[in-house]
């Protein structure tokens, strides 16, 4: 019974911290979105985006350096993007890169990789080239509909035929039908400001606030739920899996990228962390497996898969993962071989 007791206690520990932890970053991102909804032009968004797929692949992977957010914050910007209408090259190249290749993580990653600063410079290289590939894979899909949860393909469509029309008046998104409110991820009624994708621009500041909190506030609530419930099966696996049995595969130049990955995935911690808790393991694994923990995790963990639902399919959710396995588990055993 007390083993139990104290099992219950450090997954209970473990998922407090993860909310900890992931809870200022996706309110971060949820703010940054609702401020893109709020004041930013989506036309001219769209129009200073590359369309080539190459390069918006590219900007978007960039892209992430200008904002300060994490695997859980980035998910909310990079729905934002989509309904907002960029290539789907770019809010890929986003999505994957932005909690990597950003000031805050890679100042992070230099405070605790200091003495080894290739880990560093690898670390920002490695997500970027990655970012980059997977996002021009994706771009080879013309129709990204097909991947997208209903939500996100009805503000899309809706916001094309707003586009084509440009017919939508101030005076046809009364309060009432701003306002109304509803459940993002079962598909409920949102904001029409929000299926849109964007507001009249002769709409007042004050119209303009109201629909940010009203975003802020439903974002929090889908996204935050989610976050709960991934941290929270983040915080299961961990204590079922004993550290031991991973650290023993340590020292193989393959095993040691695999353990690290499949640990990067299940504890699920922030990338402005991240570094700080692979730096433990900086003795005992190899130099490409720490690499592989600290770029692979923010991409793809169990506590951000719920987010990622929040956007597409879970058939784009095993591709997107699938990617990112084989290339991460690449670029380690290269760095292994290379550097062994």
């Amino acid at each position: 019974m007390s083993q139990f007791t104290g099992q219950l206690g450090n997954m209970l520990t473990l998922f407090f911290s993860l909310m900890t932890e992931a809870m200022p970053f996706l309110l971060l991102g949820v703010v940054f979105s609702s401020v893109l909804l709020a004041v930013v032009d989506e036309a001219r968004l769209v129009a200073v985006m590359p369309r080539n797929p190459l390069l918006g692949a590219i900007a978007g992977s960039l892209f992430g350096c200008l904002f300060p957010v994490c695997e859980c914050g980035n998910v909310p910007v990079a729905r934002r993007l989509l309904v907002k209408g960029v290539s789907p090259a770019v809010a890929v190249g986003f999505l994957l890169a932005a909690p990597t290749v950003n000031p805050i993580v890679i100042w992070a990653t230099w405070i605790a990789f200091r003495n080894q600063p290739e880990i560093v410079l690898l670390r920002v290289v490695f997500t970027v080239a990655i970012a980059i590939i997977i996002a021009w894979i994706f771009s080879v899909q013309a129709d990204l509909r097909p991947f997208l949860q209903p939500a996100v393909t009805r503000a899309l469509q809706t916001n094309r035929v707003m586009d084509r029309s440009n017919t939508l008046s101030s005076a046809s998104l009364g309060a009432n039908t701003l306002l109304q409110s509803g459940t993002y991820f079962l598909g409920q009624p949102r904001p029409l400001a929000l299926e849109a994708g964007g507001l009249p621009t002769a709409m007042s500041w004050t119209s303009r606030r109201s629909v940010m909190l009203e975003n802020i506030v439903s974002e929090l609530r889908d996204l935050g739920g989610l976050l709960i419930l991934g941290s929270a099966l983040a915080a299961v696996v961990q204590i079922a899996v004993p550290r031991e049995a991973i650290i023993a595969l340590g020292q193989g130049p393959v095993t040691s990228i695999l353990a690290m990955m499949l640990l990067a995935a299940v504890v699920s911690i922030c990338s402005t962390v991240d570094a700080f808790f692979a730096l433990s393991f900086a003795s005992l694994f190899t130099e490409g497996s720490i690499l592989a923990f600290l770029v692979f995790g923010p991409m793809i963990d169990i506590k951000n898969i719920g987010l990622l639902l929040s956007v597409f399919r879970s058939r784009a959710i095993f591709y997107l993962f699938a990617l990112a396995a084989q290339l991460t588990f690449l670029a380690a055993i290269l760095v292994n071989f290379y550097r062994g």
